[in-house]
C-alpha cells in the first residue's frame, strides 16, 4: 500500500469564515474511534451540550442543547422544519447571502414567510421589524443572522429580541459565524433559537451543527417536523433519554469539538477569544490598507470576523490569479458574494494569531507587486 510522504509538509492558513484553521491538538483527537453506544463517547456528547449551555450564559432549567449530524444550513432547516408549526409564519430579515438562503429553505418547506431585505451594508433595523410585526400578527417567528458574513457586518440581535419578546414571537438566530467568538448572552437577548455549527468559532471541524434551544416554545414542537432527519424534536428527546444520537454520529468529529471546547476554556472564554479575533482584524485592515486596499464596510459597522475587501481598480488584478498565488504560498482566502460588488472576503477567526495575519500581508503585498498591480 502506498501512501502520501507528508515530510515537509505545511498545512495551509484557513482565513475563511469556516471551515477553520484548527489546532493539532484538536485534529489529534479525530485519531481515536468510538462506538456510538460507547461510554466514553456517551460522557462526550453529555459535556459538550453543557459546555455549550455554559457558553450561552443560560441554565438546563429553561434551555436545552441539541446535536445534529451536518453542516450548519441543516441545523437552520432542521429549526424551521421541527419549531415552526402549521400555523407558524416567519419574518426573515436579509442584509446578505446567508439571510436569503433562509428565504430559500423555507421556500423549499412550502412554510409561509415574509422577507424584509436592507442593503448589504445596511445593518437589520428592529424598529422595521417591530413595524412589520404590528402590522402583520400572523408572524410567529423571526428569523436573523448575527453575523452576516457577506460582508462581516454585524445585526443588532440583542435588540430584535427586545421587539420579539414584545410582540410575543419566536425569535430563531443564525450564529453560525459568532457563537464563541460575541460576548452574547442568549436568555437576555431573547432569543429562543441559536443556531451554530462545529467548525466555526470555537475552533472544531466539520460535521455537525447545533441548537440553543429555549425550553418553554420548544417543548410545544413534538410532533410537528416536517421531516425524520431533521426532527429537532425527536433528536433531543432521544439525546436526553439515551445520551446519543440517534442515527450515527459524527464521533471523533464530536470528540475534537470537546477538546476545542476546553482549549476554548484555556484560553480565557468567549472574552479572551473576542479579543485574539479583534487584534488579527486590526493588523489585516491596517496592512490591507496601507497597501492600497479599501474595505466594503465603514468601520463603525465591521464585525471582527470576516473583512471584505474591494478589488482594486487595475486592469492586472484578477482575483483567479490573486487567489491561486496566495493558495500556493498556503493561504486561503474566500471570493465575495455581494451583489454588485467586486470584492473577496479574509477572515481574522479560527488557530490564527496577529502574526499569521502579518505574514499573510506581507504574501499579499509581494503578490500584487508581481502582478503589476497599481493602487491608484
Amino acid at each position: 500500500m502506498v501512501f502520501d510522504d507528508f515530510s515537509g509538509w505545511r498545512d495551509s492558513i484557513l482565513l475563511t469564515p469556516g471551515p477553520l484553521t484548527t489546532s493539532k491538538t484538536v485534529r489529534m483527537r479525530l485519531l481515536s474511534d468510538y462506538g456510538s453506544w460507547d461510554q466514553a463517547f456517551i460522557d462526550i456528547t453529555a459535556e459538550v451540550r453543557q459546555r455549550l449551555l455554559d457558553l450561552a450564559n443560560v441554565t438546563p432549567e429553561t434551555y436545552t442543547s441539541i446535536l445534529l449530524q451536518g453542516c450548519g444550513t441543516g441545523g437552520i432547516e432542521a429549526t424551521f422544519l421541527t419549531c415552526v408549526g402549521e400555523k407558524g409564519k416567519v419574518l426573515v430579515a436579509v442584509n446578505g447571502a446567508y439571510g436569503e438562503r433562509h428565504v430559500r429553505l423555507l421556500q423549499y418547506a412550502g412554510i409561509p414567510h415574509e422577507v424584509l431585505r436592507f442593503g448589504e451594508n445596511v445593518p437589520v433595523s428592529a424598529d422595521d421589524i417591530a413595524a412589520k410585526l404590528a402590522e402583520d400578527p400572523s408572524i410567529t417567528h423571526v428569523c436573523a443572522t448575527h453575523c452576516e458574513t457577506t460582508t462581516g457586518i454585524m445585526n443588532p440581535v440583542e435588540m430584535i429580541g427586545d421587539t420579539c419578546r414584545d410582540a410575543d414571537v419566536s425569535f430563531i438566530v443564525d450564529a453560525m459565524s459568532t457563537f464563541g467568538a460575541v460576548s452574547l448572552d442568549v436568555g437576555k437577548a431573547g432569543i429562543d433559537y441559536l443556531i451554530s455549527s462545529s467548525n466555526k468559532c470555537i475552533e472544531g471541524v466539520p460535521g455537525f451543527c447545533y441548537v440553543i434551544a429555549r425550553k418553554e416554545p420548544f417543548c410545544a414542537c413534538e410532533g410537528q417536523s416536517r421531516s425524520l432527519t431533521f426532527d429537532l424534536y425527536d433528536q433531543w428527546q432521544y439525546m436526553e433519554k439515551c445520551g446519543r444520537f440517534r442515527y450515527t454520529p459524527p464521533t471523533g468529529v464530536t470528540a475534537a469539538f470537546l477538546q476545542a471546547l476546553r482549549e476554548l476554556e484555556d484560553e480565557g472564554g468567549v472574552e479572551a477569544r473576542q479579543q485574539r479575533y479583534h487584534e488579527n482584524h486590526r493588523v489585516l485592515v491596517e496592512g490591507m490598507r496601507d497597501i492600497g486596499f479599501r474595505t466594503f464596510l465603514p468601520e463603525v459597522l465591521q464585525s471582527h470576523i470576516i473583512t471584505t475587501f474591494l478589488y482594486p481598480d487595475d486592469k492586472f488584478f484578477t482575483f483567479e490569479e490573486f487567489y491561486e498565488r496566495l493558495y500556493r504560498e498556503k493561504y486561503v482566502i474566500y471570493p465575495g458574494k455581494l451583489t454588485d460588488t467586486d470584492c473577496f472576503r479574509i477572515g481574522n477567526i479560527g488557530r490564527i494569531f496577529p502574526d499569521d495575519m502579518r505574514d499573510v500581508i506581507s504574501a499579499i503585498e509581494r503578490i500584487v507587486r508581481d502582478m503589476g498591480v497599481s493602487f491608484g
